[in-house]
Parts: C-alpha cells; structure tokens; sequence
C-alpha cells in the first residue's frame, strides 16, 4: 500500500484479501481519521465518511492507537461507532517500541483505555509495534477468538438456566408495586450474539439490571470478547392449537 505521514495519502477504503495459518481475511485499509479541527480538505472529510461506512462490512475492528500520544477523545469517539455497528473490537496499542516501559507500564495503559472507553470493557487489548513487528502476528489469534465469540450460539435450554440462575442471585426490582417476571430468553442472531428476553413490562428494566444480565451471560457462556445485545420484549397473545387456546409470543 502506499503510505505517507502527510494526511489524506489513502482516500479509499481498500479490500485487502489473504490467507494465512489456513485462514481466509479481507481487511479493509480505511483512511485516517483525525480530530475535526484537523480536518480542512472536503476530499479528506468524504475519505473519513467512507472509513466509518466500512464498519457496515467489518465483523472484527482493529482499533489502533498511538501509545506515545495516548489515548484520545477522537481514540473514543471512533471506538464507539464500531461498537454502535455491533462490531467485535480489538484495542491495538500500537508504537510500542517507543514507549518507556517498566513493569506496569502494559497495566497502567490497560486500565486508562478501560476508563476512557467503558463500553468497550469487552474487547481485548494488545500492545504492538508496525515499525518492528512486535506481537503483529499475534493480532490473528485475537481476531480468530474475538469471530469466534461473535459467532456463537447459545441452545435456549442452558440459556434459560443462565437466566434462572441470574434471578435467584439478583431478584429483579418492583414496577409500580409488581414484580418485575421475566419468562424466558432465547438467542435470535449472531455477529454480534443477540438475545431477546420476554418480560411483563420491558421498559421497565433498569439498564443496571441489563448490564448484569448481560455480564451473566458473558461468564456463563465464555463470551467474554465480543459486544452482546439483549433485547427486552413483552410476552402476549394467545394462539388456538387444535381448539385450545394456548399463550404465544406474539413479538417472536
């Protein structure tokens, strides 16, 4: 690829389709994205436009960042469209050859990026070099374990248990005087793994309460390294089975 310190070299977002270790990869080269105050040219703001688009085609985005410039508001705000999109993310600290190191220097990044980006407390972190090549090939074990996360699929029984288990540990809190009831929960799609739960009163369901759920499920499942959604849906109707009338989930 051609490359070159000076903004706006790469314009297009670029396939680049290989192989390697037997696995089969298309990245897609996007151009840089800098702060908006940096960001003069029109030709530069329509190749920022088409970078955030590609994250419609990408199930794994490598987030990279400059380790000897720190973690960034732009870092964030970038970080936080691909996990909009639903993508498996992987923090990438790159430029790690320059950074003066000790032995709690890899602790000490970890932990601001994990405050900077609490949303993303999911996604893996490697400390990596482009210049020497340090840990690069490692960035495919990540990305084969993040896709294989963000592909799973959860049998509705042990699912179920999870849920149970879940509720006996943390009751769910009243609504307007009712216990909060939550039926059943089943997996409806992948990448990333989403599930819907049926409860009486959907809106109802503080986000605290979501997000244990959620963190629940991750140790329950092994799915510790890819976003998962939970939906929240309201179980009603009735359907005749053979002249009896039995309840249905209507919003199935």
């Amino acid at each position: 690829m051609l490359v070159s310190d000076i903004p706006g070299t790469t314009r297009d977002a670029i396939d680049i389709p290989f192989s390697i270790n037997g696995n089969s990869y298309v990245f897609i080269d996007t151009a840089g994205i800098r702060r908006k105050g940096k960001v003069s040219k029109k030709l530069e703001k329509f190749s920022i436009i088409k970078a955030l688009r590609s994250l419609d085609r990408c199930d794994v985005a490598l987030i990279v960042i400059d380790a000897v410039e720190g973690i960034t508001d732009q870092d964030i705000h970038i970080a936080g469209y691909a996990y909009e999109k639903g993508c498996g993310c992987i923090f990438l600290l790159n430029k790690w050859d320059a950074v003066d190191k000790d032995n709690k220097t890899v602790k000490e990044h970890t932990e601001n990026l994990r405050l900077a980006a609490k949303f993303l407390s999911f996604a893996p972190v490697l400390t990596i070099s482009a210049l020497t090549g340090q840990r690069v090939l490692k960035i495919f074990s990540f990305i084969q374990e993040v896709y294989r996360q963000y592909e799973t699929r959860i049998d509705t029984g042990p699912l179920n248990k999870v849920l149970e288990s879940a509720l006996e540990k943390n009751e769910p809190s009243l609504h307007k005087g009712k216990r909060l009831k939550f039926y059943y929960v089943t997996q409806t799609g992948i990448k990333p793994p989403t599930f819907i739960c049926f409860v009486n009163f959907p809106k109802a369901v503080h986000f605290s309460y979501k997000r244990y759920l959620i963190n629940q499920i991750r140790e329950s499942t092994g799915l510790m390294q890819t976003p998962i959604r939970l939906i929240f849906r309201k179980r009603t109707g009735y359907i005749d089975f053979g002249g009896k009338k039995k309840k249905r989930n209507a919003n199935r």
